[in-house]
């Protein structure tokens, strides 16, 4: 038997890890790896389609690696008992298997692409082409994986740490057609690139702070006026503390209803989660305003303890309310003014992000210029900065930052002068 035969069936036998294998770079690694005693023409096909499938991926200098981190970020019943902190209670059979499906992974992911062409059947009938396939590099195999003998032990703390499958390997997700969906290219913005607001900000992340550290925390409603940061503040916490275990869900306002779902996939994933819900307002009879005031408070489904409510929303009450709402007799009335109210009052932690006065204005421009290396004096960066906001129907942090970036447009129109 060949080296290659050899690792074709030893990849085949994954238990524990076999997941893997359905990721498409090692399912066509393995393709490629049984057709070695098949014809030419099956042979150079799976060489071709998976040399592309790695320039497409970009490992075609490192299939090792990129292999090994296919295998780390498995969501399987190792991976998942480790991340609860239960991989003490796995049968011993389950512990062996995945030492040994990891040993497997890390060997047959480093077979060298010449010992695959020196294995094949028929390599005497490919002689002028073999010389011509393009060859990858095999690379190192992460780190947590590198020692066979430590690999179990490295994973457990990997996935104790940062929780496995997609939850260790992305920081964002967006909850659509009940299923949590990772956001591939989440936005970037930091703390420090939001000026102003200091103290609502601080409010928000010394309560996120707390849940991180498993003490007493609230469900928050940001709200206030348009382009003040309130969305921005709740991206940009979680770009700060991810590498602390927290997670944000996008879930959208009319899919409340599947709560009691998302609850399911997360409740005993160990990781901290903000189920996020931006934009946040409803009509009087809004089927989404029962719904999210049973997830506040009072529901059959249980918030767990990993998760809180971050909600921004334009309005203090959240709920729109017309002349035509406060018709109708005076104890109808009454009852039903209450009950916009109360949605409001659900969420234990409000914070007002309202528009900035001129000066508070002036300074969030003053802070984002200065950060971002704007030259200008002082006095004629805040006349063009109030002409800007003027021109825009009014200041907000938001349009500071696009007064700034105006200023960079401009620089480059008239050739960096």
């Amino acid at each position: 038997m060949t080296k290659t035969e050899e690792y074709a069936l030893r990849l085949s036998s994954l238990s524990v890890y076999k997941g893997v294998l359905e990721r498409s770079v090692p399912k066509a690694f393995l393709r490629l790896l049984l057709s070695v005693n098949s014809e030419p023409r099956k042979f150079l096909s799976e060489w071709g389609s998976f040399f592309s499938l790695l320039c497409e991926r970009g490992c075609q200098d490192g299939l090792r690696t990129y292999i090994t981190k296919a295998a780390l970020y498995d969501e399987n019943s190792f991976s998942k008992a480790a991340a609860r902190g239960a991989q003490g209670r796995l049968a011993e059979s389950v512990i062996s298997a995945a030492r040994r499906d990891i040993e497997i992974i890390v060997s047959a992911s480093g077979l060298p692409a010449e010992q695959i062409i020196r294995d094949y059947k028929y390599r005497s009938e490919i002689e002028g082409i073999a010389d011509t396939l393009p060859m990858w590099k095999a690379g190192e195999p992460l780190p947590q994986l590198s020692d066979i003998d430590s690999a179990v032990s490295r994973s457990a703390e990997f996935y104790r740490k940062n929780g496995c499958g997609m939850f260790a390997r992305y920081k964002a997700f967006i909850w659509r057609d009940e299923t949590i969906n990772p956001v591939l290219h989440p936005d970037s913005i930091t703390l420090d690139d939001l000026k102003g607001y200091s103290h609502a900000r601080n409010l928000v992340i010394n309560n996120t702070k707390a849940f991180l550290n498993n003490q007493s925390a609230n469900n928050c409603l940001l709200y206030g006026d348009k382009g003040t940061g309130k969305s921005s503040t709740v991206k940009a916490i979680l770009n700060e503390y991810c590498t602390q275990g927290l997670r944000i869900v996008e879930m959208p306002k009319e899919r409340l209803c599947d709560f009691p779902l998302l609850i399911d996939k997360i409740a005993m994933v160990p990781m901290k989660f903000i189920l996020y819900i931006d934009d946040l307002s409803f009509q009087t009879q809004d089927d989404s305003y029962a719904s999210l005031k049973a997830v506040l408070e009072g529901g059959l489904a249980a918030r767990p303890e990993n998760t809180l409510i971050y909600a921004t929303s334009n309005r203090r009450h959240i709920v729109k309310e017309t002349f035509a709402d406060r018709e109708g007799g005076e104890l109808h009335r009454n009852d039903q003014m209450q009950e916009s109210l109360s949605l409001a009052d659900r969420f234990g932690l409000s914070v007002n992000f309202s528009t900035p006065g001129k000066q508070d204005y002036l300074d969030i421009v003053e802070a984002i210029a200065e950060q971002s290396g704007v030259e200008m004096d002082k006095a004629e960066l805040f006349k063009r900065a109030e002409e800007w906001a003027l021109e825009r129907g009014g200041r907000s942090a938001r349009c500071a930052r696009q007064f700034i970036d105006s200023l960079f447009i401009e620089k480059t129109s008239n050739g960096g002068k």
